[in-house]
């Protein structure tokens, strides 16, 4: 299939049979292929020099995340304390990306993060299952806004983009979308249930075309969550995005992505399938709730020659 060009896209959604043409008109994911690339990049070794680099750097693209009933307001001010300053100890430690919250949560969060420049990201349209009316969506995303959530990480109705209902699922991400404001739009595909590596991309382009500024892997409460070669189509579609439109898009897998090791897998991927101007918190984010605590863990042991171990950290 030839690159559509800008205009081609705009009339890609016009209407639902033209969004279903376009989508499965998109070049079907080579399952093997994907799987190989994703599974050789994950050999690479990166330098002793550059190890400290690449913690940094995904400490600053964690989303900082509790989602449980049993939160409350005083696990999240803790949270936002250690968002703000991950390792007090050594203050050249950057900030975490943002912390992920529910929608009722987001007030105490804003507090505790403060004019750190720590984002605060809710949750919202009925998450994790997405299984609500439109208008409990968009209620659960202005209340976010209003509290003063700077992010919103929707999901998706899978049930309908199963269906092939495309165009209920694009409509509803433009309604969220316009709901947000100034907020940036995450959007949620639970590629767990999506099954295909075809479905991932479908449903990523779909995400892109009706104007979410991230497309995320996974709400972490469905098994699989992120994987790497799952991460590699949603690369492909953001840079593909970026060669039709000139807009940059950003990436964010989450849930089962706990060391350092996995992370650094994650930037490999990131620079070798998107490139290296996606090595950024503002085009990509780690979804996670442990991760941090190895790679303050790890940094402590570039930095000291020694392992510290889970001690030495805050545990969340």
């Amino acid at each position: 299939m030839s690159a559509p060009s800008q205009t081609e896209l705009s009339e890609v959604t016009r209407d639902d049979a033209s969004l279903r043409r376009f989508l499965h008109g998109l070049p079907g994911v080579d399952q093997v292929g994907v799987e190989q690339r994703a599974a050789n990049l994950a050999t690479r070794s990166i330098k002793k020099a550059s190890k400290l680099w690449a913690i940094d750097t995904a400490i600053s693209m964690v989303d900082l995340t509790t989602l449980e009933g049993a939160d409350t307001p005083g696990k999240v001010r803790t949270l936002a304390a250690k968002a703000r300053r991950p390792d007090p100890e050594y203050a050249d430690v950057p900030h975490v990306g943002a912390v992920c919250v529910y929608p009722d949560m987001v007030a105490t969060a804003v507090a505790g993060v403060g004019d750190s420049g720590v984002g605060v990201a809710s949750v919202a349209t009925a998450f994790p299952s997405g299984r609500s009316n439109r208008a409990v969506k968009l209620a659960d995303t202005e209340m976010a806004v209003q509290a003063g959530a700077t992010e919103i990480d929707m999901v998706i109705d899978r049930g309908a983009f199963l269906s092939g209902r495309y165009g209920q699922v694009y409509d509803e991400i433009v309604a969220i979308k316009a709901a947000c404001g100034d907020a940036h739009l995450k959007v949620i595909l639970e590629t767990g249930e999506l099954s295909t590596y075809d479905n991932v991309r479908r449903a990523s382009w779909l995400a892109l075309l009706a104007g979410g500024d991230f497309i995320k892997t996974s709400t972490g409460k469905v098994s699989p969550a992120a994987t790497l070669p799952v991460t590699h189509v949603m690369l492909q579609a953001v840079r593909d995005w970026h060669d039709r439109t000139g807009e940059l898009r950003g990436v964010k897998p989450a849930g089962g992505i706990r060391t350092t090791k996995d992370a650094i897998r994650y930037l490999v991927a990131v620079h070798e399938v998107a490139g290296e101007q996606w090595l950024t918190p503002t085009l990509f984010r780690f979804g996670a709730s442990s991760l941090l605590n190895d790679l303050l863990m790890q940094r402590r042991t570039q930095l000291e020659g020694h392992y510290s171990g889970p001690d030495y950290v805050t545990v969340d």
